[in-house]
């Protein structure tokens, strides 16, 4: 080291000592101590690796004295290599670490704390500052008690694991029916249900017209839908699908148009109607016959597809509503046209499918409409509508629900005969569904009954063996639409009730219905005024008396007679109009303009009396004529009548006459 800096150092420091001394206290001057975090958090982790290395120690050496073998005989495990590998590099970079935190010390070692003393609780002997910086342990704690502790997580931990490897190869134990809420959508059935891909929002359609919409996260324990609305006017509710973005929902309803509306319920597009006297359906622009169902496409968000009583499949694009995209049309084996009863895509989305009213099962290349791919024409009872066709997670397998009260399982590479069938499977409605569990081992589907004539249930079947592993009774009436969400690991139920159940577990499902049945339920907010009381007393003082009620009789004959205060009304009009006012006329131009002028016309009966009446104003103020012949207008000379003439005058006219 410099010896100059020596010198500096040493004056500095008696420098210091002497301003220490003078100000009263001691540690003037001393540089604050620094924490390497780096070297903390390192010392934490070594600590942490050389804990677990030991607990793996011991249990290795349990293991091996309950299998009466010696230690010293026995290799150790791979895992134990493997941690003990694992601890030597920890060991090798606490070397590292040290040696690197070593020479950072050399630096500062003439440097100090600064402050008051550490508390003796925290003192801890030695140079260590990451045990210097750890806070003692409570009372009664012990190192051992941290190792068995541990070791009892690791037990459980490994009970917990062997148990869900049971649950994993038995499907029936993955099913979420612990739980259940009900949604309460109407009086008549729930023919729709659509949940959107995030799981966040729910809407329902039934036979009542209405859409109603759920928000999990927006819901209480009430559990009422946030918006209801009859998008279609008087029409059935068939098919709700969220597109696979969710930002929209298709509606197919029982008219000819199909709708799109958005998140919130308003519309997006309707389809255009065909033109039903065209006798090929493909020269139409839409279908012109009622829909059965719809759904979207799985990879195009703008594209989805209906299938209408017309006996057309059409595929239609968000972009244009004045057209379909393409024509799919279902022919009978004598070349006939068929009625669609229920369509889908398959999940890559390259295969439509359609079922039949004559119970077959039709799918086409989607970039090929005329010829069918694969045809199945026995595939169900003919004149049962097939409700539901659904293409399991990995494409190869086709469920049918017919209304032949069968469940079918096709394999679509061999598509003559099913692979598996169920029967006794009640259906009486055409949009029953079915669909796979999210492992792909179980397919769901729902049964129908009569009215008071046992439970509705929901019906779970292996798809390797197709025997009913499990069952659920879920209401006094039909089951109709299921849907077993994979994000949530959560079943949606329509009934035939007006109910919408939500089965759930409360450890195996996520979301969803578990955010609202946490949530209380909302107190109605009631405002609170604070108003002044008056106290009125009106006859306190004298000048506050009221005046003693006279009788009104002879003001309200006085009122009577005045037609402003007694509101009299003008009389109507008799003949023609009369100073401003217009009686009954007619829809003839002079009736028009006697409304507009007001015409006033008076009783000229004697002609010269209605001239001479405007002799006096005419000679006083002559405006218009007699101005212009003031020079030239002779003086008017008028013969007097005598006697003889005026007694003419009053005789009648028929006297005139015979004379």
């Amino acid at each position: 080291m410099d010896p100059n800096k020596v010198d500096e150092a040493s004056g500095k420091m008696s420098g210091d000592g002497d301003m220490a001394s003078v100000m009263g206290f001691s540690g003037f001057g001393k540089k604050a101590r620094t924490f390497d975090l780096d070297a903390i958090f390192e010392q934490t982790r070594r600590t942490a690796i050389e804990r677990s290395q030991r607990i793996l120690d011991e249990r290795e050496k349990s293991h091996m004295e309950e299998e009466g073998e010696s230690s010293k005989s026995v290799k150790p495990s791979v895992h134990a290599q493997r941690d003990k590998a694992a601890a030597a590099a920890a060991t090798s970079r606490k070397q590292e670490s040290d040696s690197s935190s070593a020479s950072d010390s050399d630096s500062d070692s003439d440097s100090e704390l600064i402050g008051p003393p550490l508390p003796p609780q925290y003192t801890v002997q030695g140079d260590d500052d990451d045990e210097r910086m750890r806070p003692p342990h409570p009372p009664g704690h012990k190192e051992g008690m941290a190792h068995s502790d541990e070791e009892d997580d690791d037990d459980d931990d490994d009970d917990e694991g062997e148990a869900q490897d049971d649950d994993d190869d038995n499907p029936v134990k993955k099913i979420p029916d612990t739980h259940e809420i009900t949604l309460q959508h109407g009086t008549k059935t729930v023919s729709a249900l659509g949940l959107d891909p995030s799981g966040a929002r729910l809407v329902t359609g039934g036979y009542d017209y209405d859409v109603r919409f759920w928000d999990f996260a927006g819901m209480d324990q009430s559990l009422q839908a946030f918006r209801s609305l009859q998008p279609c006017e008087c029409h059935q509710i068939k098919t709700l699908q969220y597109s696979t973005t969710g930002d929209v929902i298709l509606v197919v309803s029982g008219n000819a148009q199909a709708k799109v509306l958005d998140r919130d319920g308003f519309n997006v597009m309707e389809c255009i109607k065909g033109d039903q006297y065209i006798v090929d359906m493909a020269n139409t622009k839409g279908h012109t016959a009622m829909l059965n169902s719809g759904c979207w496409h799985p990879k195009i968000k703008e594209e989805f597809m209906t299938c209408s009583n017309d006996g057309t499949v059409r595929t239609w694009d968000l972009s244009s509503e004045k057209k379909h995209k393409s024509v799919f049309k279902p022919r009978s084996f004598q070349g006939k046209k068929v009625i669609p009863t229920c369509c889908t895509y398959s999940r890559d989305g390259k295969l439509i499918a359609a079922g039949c009213q004559d119970g077959t099962i039709q799918i086409w290349d989607r970039n090929l409409s005329v010829h069918t791919k694969f045809h199945c024409r026995q595939a169900h009872i003919p004149g049962s509508d097939t409700s539901c066709l659904s293409f399991s997670y990995d494409g190869m397998t086709l469920a049918s629900r017919g209304g032949d009260d069968t469940v079918k399982m096709w394999d679509i590479r061999n598509f003559r005969k099913p692979l598996n069938v169920a029967t006794g499977l009640t259906n009486y409605f055409a949009m029953t569904d079915c669909c796979f569990s999210p492992d792909d081992k179980l397919l769901v589907t729902g049964t129908s009954v009569k009215k008071e004539e046992g439970n509705g249930k929901l019906v779970f079947f292996d798809r390797a063996s197709f025997q009913k592993v499990y069952e659920i009774e879920v209401t006094n009436a039909s089951v109709i639409r299921c849907l077993w969400h994979p994000k949530l690991n959560q079943i949606m139920v329509g009934t035939g009730n007006g109910l919408a159940k939500v089965y759930y577990d409360p450890v195996r499902s996520h979301r969803g219905a578990k955010l609202c049945v946490v949530k209380s339920q909302r107190k109605e907010k009631q405002a609170e005024t604070l108003t002044q009381d008056y106290i009125i007393t009106p006859h306190a003082l004298p000048m506050f008396r009221e005046a003693r009620q006279r009788s009104t009789r002879k003001q309200l004959e006085k009122d009577r007679l005045d037609p402003r205060k007694s509101h009299k009304p003008e009389p109507p009009v008799s003949g023609p109009g009369r100073g401003g006012r217009v009686a009954a006329h007619g829809g003839t131009l002079s009736s028009f303009i006697v409304k507009n002028i007001a015409l006033d016309k008076t009783d000229d009966s004697n002609p010269r009396e209605a001239i001479l009446r405007h002799a006096k104003e005419a000679s006083d103020n002559p405006y218009w004529v007699a101005p212009a012949y003031t020079q030239t207008q002779p003086e008017p000379v008028f013969a007097e009548e005598s006697e003889e003439d005026e007694e003419a005058e009053k005789e009648p006219q028929w006297k005139k006459r015979k004379i």
